[in-house]
Protein backbone atom coordinates (compact mmCIF):
# COMPACT_ATOMS: atom_id res chain seq x y z
CA UNK A 1 0.00 0.00 0.00
CA UNK A 2 1.50 3.33 -1.10
CA UNK A 3 0.89 6.82 0.12
CA UNK A 4 -1.61 9.13 -1.52
CA UNK A 5 -0.50 12.56 -2.78
CA UNK A 6 -2.33 14.17 0.18
CA UNK A 7 -0.42 11.96 2.64
CA UNK A 8 2.83 12.78 0.83
CA UNK A 9 2.02 16.49 1.12
CA UNK A 10 1.45 16.04 4.86
CA UNK A 11 4.75 14.20 5.21
CA UNK A 12 6.61 17.03 3.45
CA UNK A 13 4.95 19.58 5.75
CA UNK A 14 5.96 17.50 8.78
CA UNK A 15 9.52 17.32 7.44
CA UNK A 16 9.70 21.10 7.07
CA UNK A 17 8.42 21.58 10.63
CA UNK A 18 10.92 19.03 11.94
CA UNK A 19 13.77 20.76 10.12
CA UNK A 20 12.79 24.08 11.73
CA UNK A 21 12.71 22.43 15.16
CA UNK A 22 16.23 21.02 14.91
CA UNK A 23 18.70 22.83 17.16
CA UNK A 24 20.91 25.27 15.29
CA UNK A 25 24.44 25.43 16.68
CA UNK A 26 25.48 29.01 17.44
CA UNK A 27 28.81 28.81 15.70
CA UNK A 28 28.22 27.33 12.27
CA UNK A 29 31.97 27.18 11.72
CA UNK A 30 34.37 24.54 12.95
CA UNK A 31 34.35 23.60 16.62
CA UNK A 32 36.77 25.34 18.90
CA UNK A 33 36.32 28.78 17.39
CA UNK A 34 33.32 29.88 19.44
CA UNK A 35 33.27 32.15 22.46
CA UNK A 36 33.16 30.67 25.91
CA UNK A 37 31.78 33.83 27.54
CA UNK A 38 28.03 34.50 27.57
CA UNK A 39 26.57 37.42 25.65
CA UNK A 40 26.99 40.72 27.47
CA UNK A 41 23.76 42.50 28.40
CA UNK A 42 23.89 46.13 27.23
CA UNK A 43 20.58 47.36 28.65
CA UNK A 44 18.33 46.31 31.52
CA UNK A 45 15.43 45.59 29.16
CA UNK A 46 17.52 42.88 27.48
CA UNK A 47 18.32 41.16 30.76
CA UNK A 48 16.91 37.80 31.76
CA UNK A 49 13.20 37.78 32.45
CA UNK A 50 12.21 40.80 30.37
CA UNK A 51 11.38 38.86 27.23
CA UNK A 52 8.79 36.26 26.41
CA UNK A 53 9.97 32.72 27.10
CA UNK A 54 10.47 30.57 24.02
CA UNK A 55 10.58 26.84 24.49
CA UNK A 56 12.22 24.80 21.77
CA UNK A 57 10.85 21.29 21.39
CA UNK A 58 13.55 19.09 19.94
CA UNK A 59 12.20 16.53 17.45
CA UNK A 60 12.29 12.83 18.24
CA UNK A 61 14.46 10.33 16.42
CA UNK A 62 11.42 8.99 14.53
CA UNK A 63 10.52 12.50 13.32
CA UNK A 64 14.09 13.07 12.15
CA UNK A 65 14.08 9.72 10.34
CA UNK A 66 10.82 10.59 8.55
CA UNK A 67 12.28 13.99 7.64
CA UNK A 68 15.37 12.36 6.13
CA UNK A 69 13.13 9.99 4.17
CA UNK A 70 11.11 12.92 2.76
CA UNK A 71 14.25 14.81 1.80
CA UNK A 72 15.41 11.69 -0.06
CA UNK A 73 12.13 11.75 -2.00
CA UNK A 74 13.12 15.14 -3.44
CA UNK A 75 15.90 13.40 -5.41
CA UNK A 76 13.24 11.81 -7.63
CA UNK A 77 12.08 15.24 -8.79
CA UNK A 78 13.42 17.88 -11.13
CA UNK A 79 15.21 20.66 -9.22
CA UNK A 80 12.55 23.25 -10.02
CA UNK A 81 9.73 20.89 -9.03
CA UNK A 82 11.51 19.95 -5.80
CA UNK A 83 11.85 23.65 -5.01
CA UNK A 84 8.11 24.18 -5.50
CA UNK A 85 7.27 21.15 -3.32
CA UNK A 86 9.58 22.30 -0.53
CA UNK A 87 8.37 25.91 -0.63
CA UNK A 88 4.78 24.69 -0.26
CA UNK A 89 5.86 22.34 2.56
CA UNK A 90 7.35 25.34 4.37
CA UNK A 91 3.96 27.02 4.17
CA UNK A 92 4.77 29.61 1.51
CA UNK A 93 1.76 31.10 -0.25
CA UNK A 94 1.30 30.39 -3.96
CA UNK A 95 2.21 33.99 -4.83
CA UNK A 96 5.61 33.63 -3.13
CA UNK A 97 6.14 30.22 -4.72
CA UNK A 98 5.40 31.64 -8.17
CA UNK A 99 7.81 34.52 -7.70
CA UNK A 100 10.60 32.23 -6.47
CA UNK A 101 9.94 29.55 -9.11
CA UNK A 102 9.48 32.03 -11.95
CA UNK A 103 6.14 30.76 -13.26
CA UNK A 104 2.44 31.54 -13.08
CA UNK A 105 0.22 30.06 -10.38
CA UNK A 106 -1.49 27.47 -12.59
CA UNK A 107 1.84 26.16 -13.87
CA UNK A 108 3.29 26.04 -10.35
CA UNK A 109 0.24 24.16 -9.07
CA UNK A 110 0.39 21.66 -11.97
CA UNK A 111 4.10 21.04 -11.38
CA UNK A 112 3.48 20.63 -7.63
CA UNK A 113 0.65 18.14 -8.19
CA UNK A 114 2.69 16.22 -10.78
CA UNK A 115 5.65 16.10 -8.40
CA UNK A 116 3.49 14.61 -5.63
CA UNK A 117 2.19 12.01 -8.09
CA UNK A 118 5.77 11.22 -9.14
CA UNK A 119 6.75 10.61 -5.52
CA UNK A 120 3.65 8.43 -5.03
CA UNK A 121 4.55 6.41 -8.13
CA UNK A 122 8.13 5.86 -6.92
CA UNK A 123 6.93 4.84 -3.46
CA UNK A 124 4.43 2.37 -4.95
CA UNK A 125 7.17 0.88 -7.13
CA UNK A 126 9.49 0.58 -4.12
CA UNK A 127 6.74 -1.11 -2.06
CA UNK A 128 6.00 -3.54 -4.90
CA UNK A 129 9.70 -4.34 -5.31
CA UNK A 130 10.09 -4.90 -1.54
CA UNK A 131 7.05 -7.20 -1.38
CA UNK A 132 8.28 -9.33 -4.29
CA UNK A 133 11.69 -9.64 -2.64
CA UNK A 134 10.06 -10.74 0.63
CA UNK A 135 8.02 -13.43 -1.09
CA UNK A 136 11.02 -14.62 -3.11
CA UNK A 137 13.20 -14.98 -0.02
CA UNK A 138 10.56 -16.61 2.20
CA UNK A 139 10.82 -20.36 2.67
CA UNK A 140 7.87 -22.39 1.35
CA UNK A 141 5.85 -24.21 4.02
CA UNK A 142 6.58 -27.57 2.38
CA UNK A 143 10.32 -27.14 3.15
CA UNK A 144 9.87 -26.17 6.80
Amino acid sequence: MGLTPREIEDRFEEAAITLRRLPNPKGSGPRGYGRSWPDYVQEAQHAYGYHEVRIRIVPTAAEIQRMDECIDWLRWLDLDDAKIVWLRAEGKRWRQVCILAGCVRQTAWRRWAAALLTVAKHLAADNKRASTQRTATSVPKSLQ
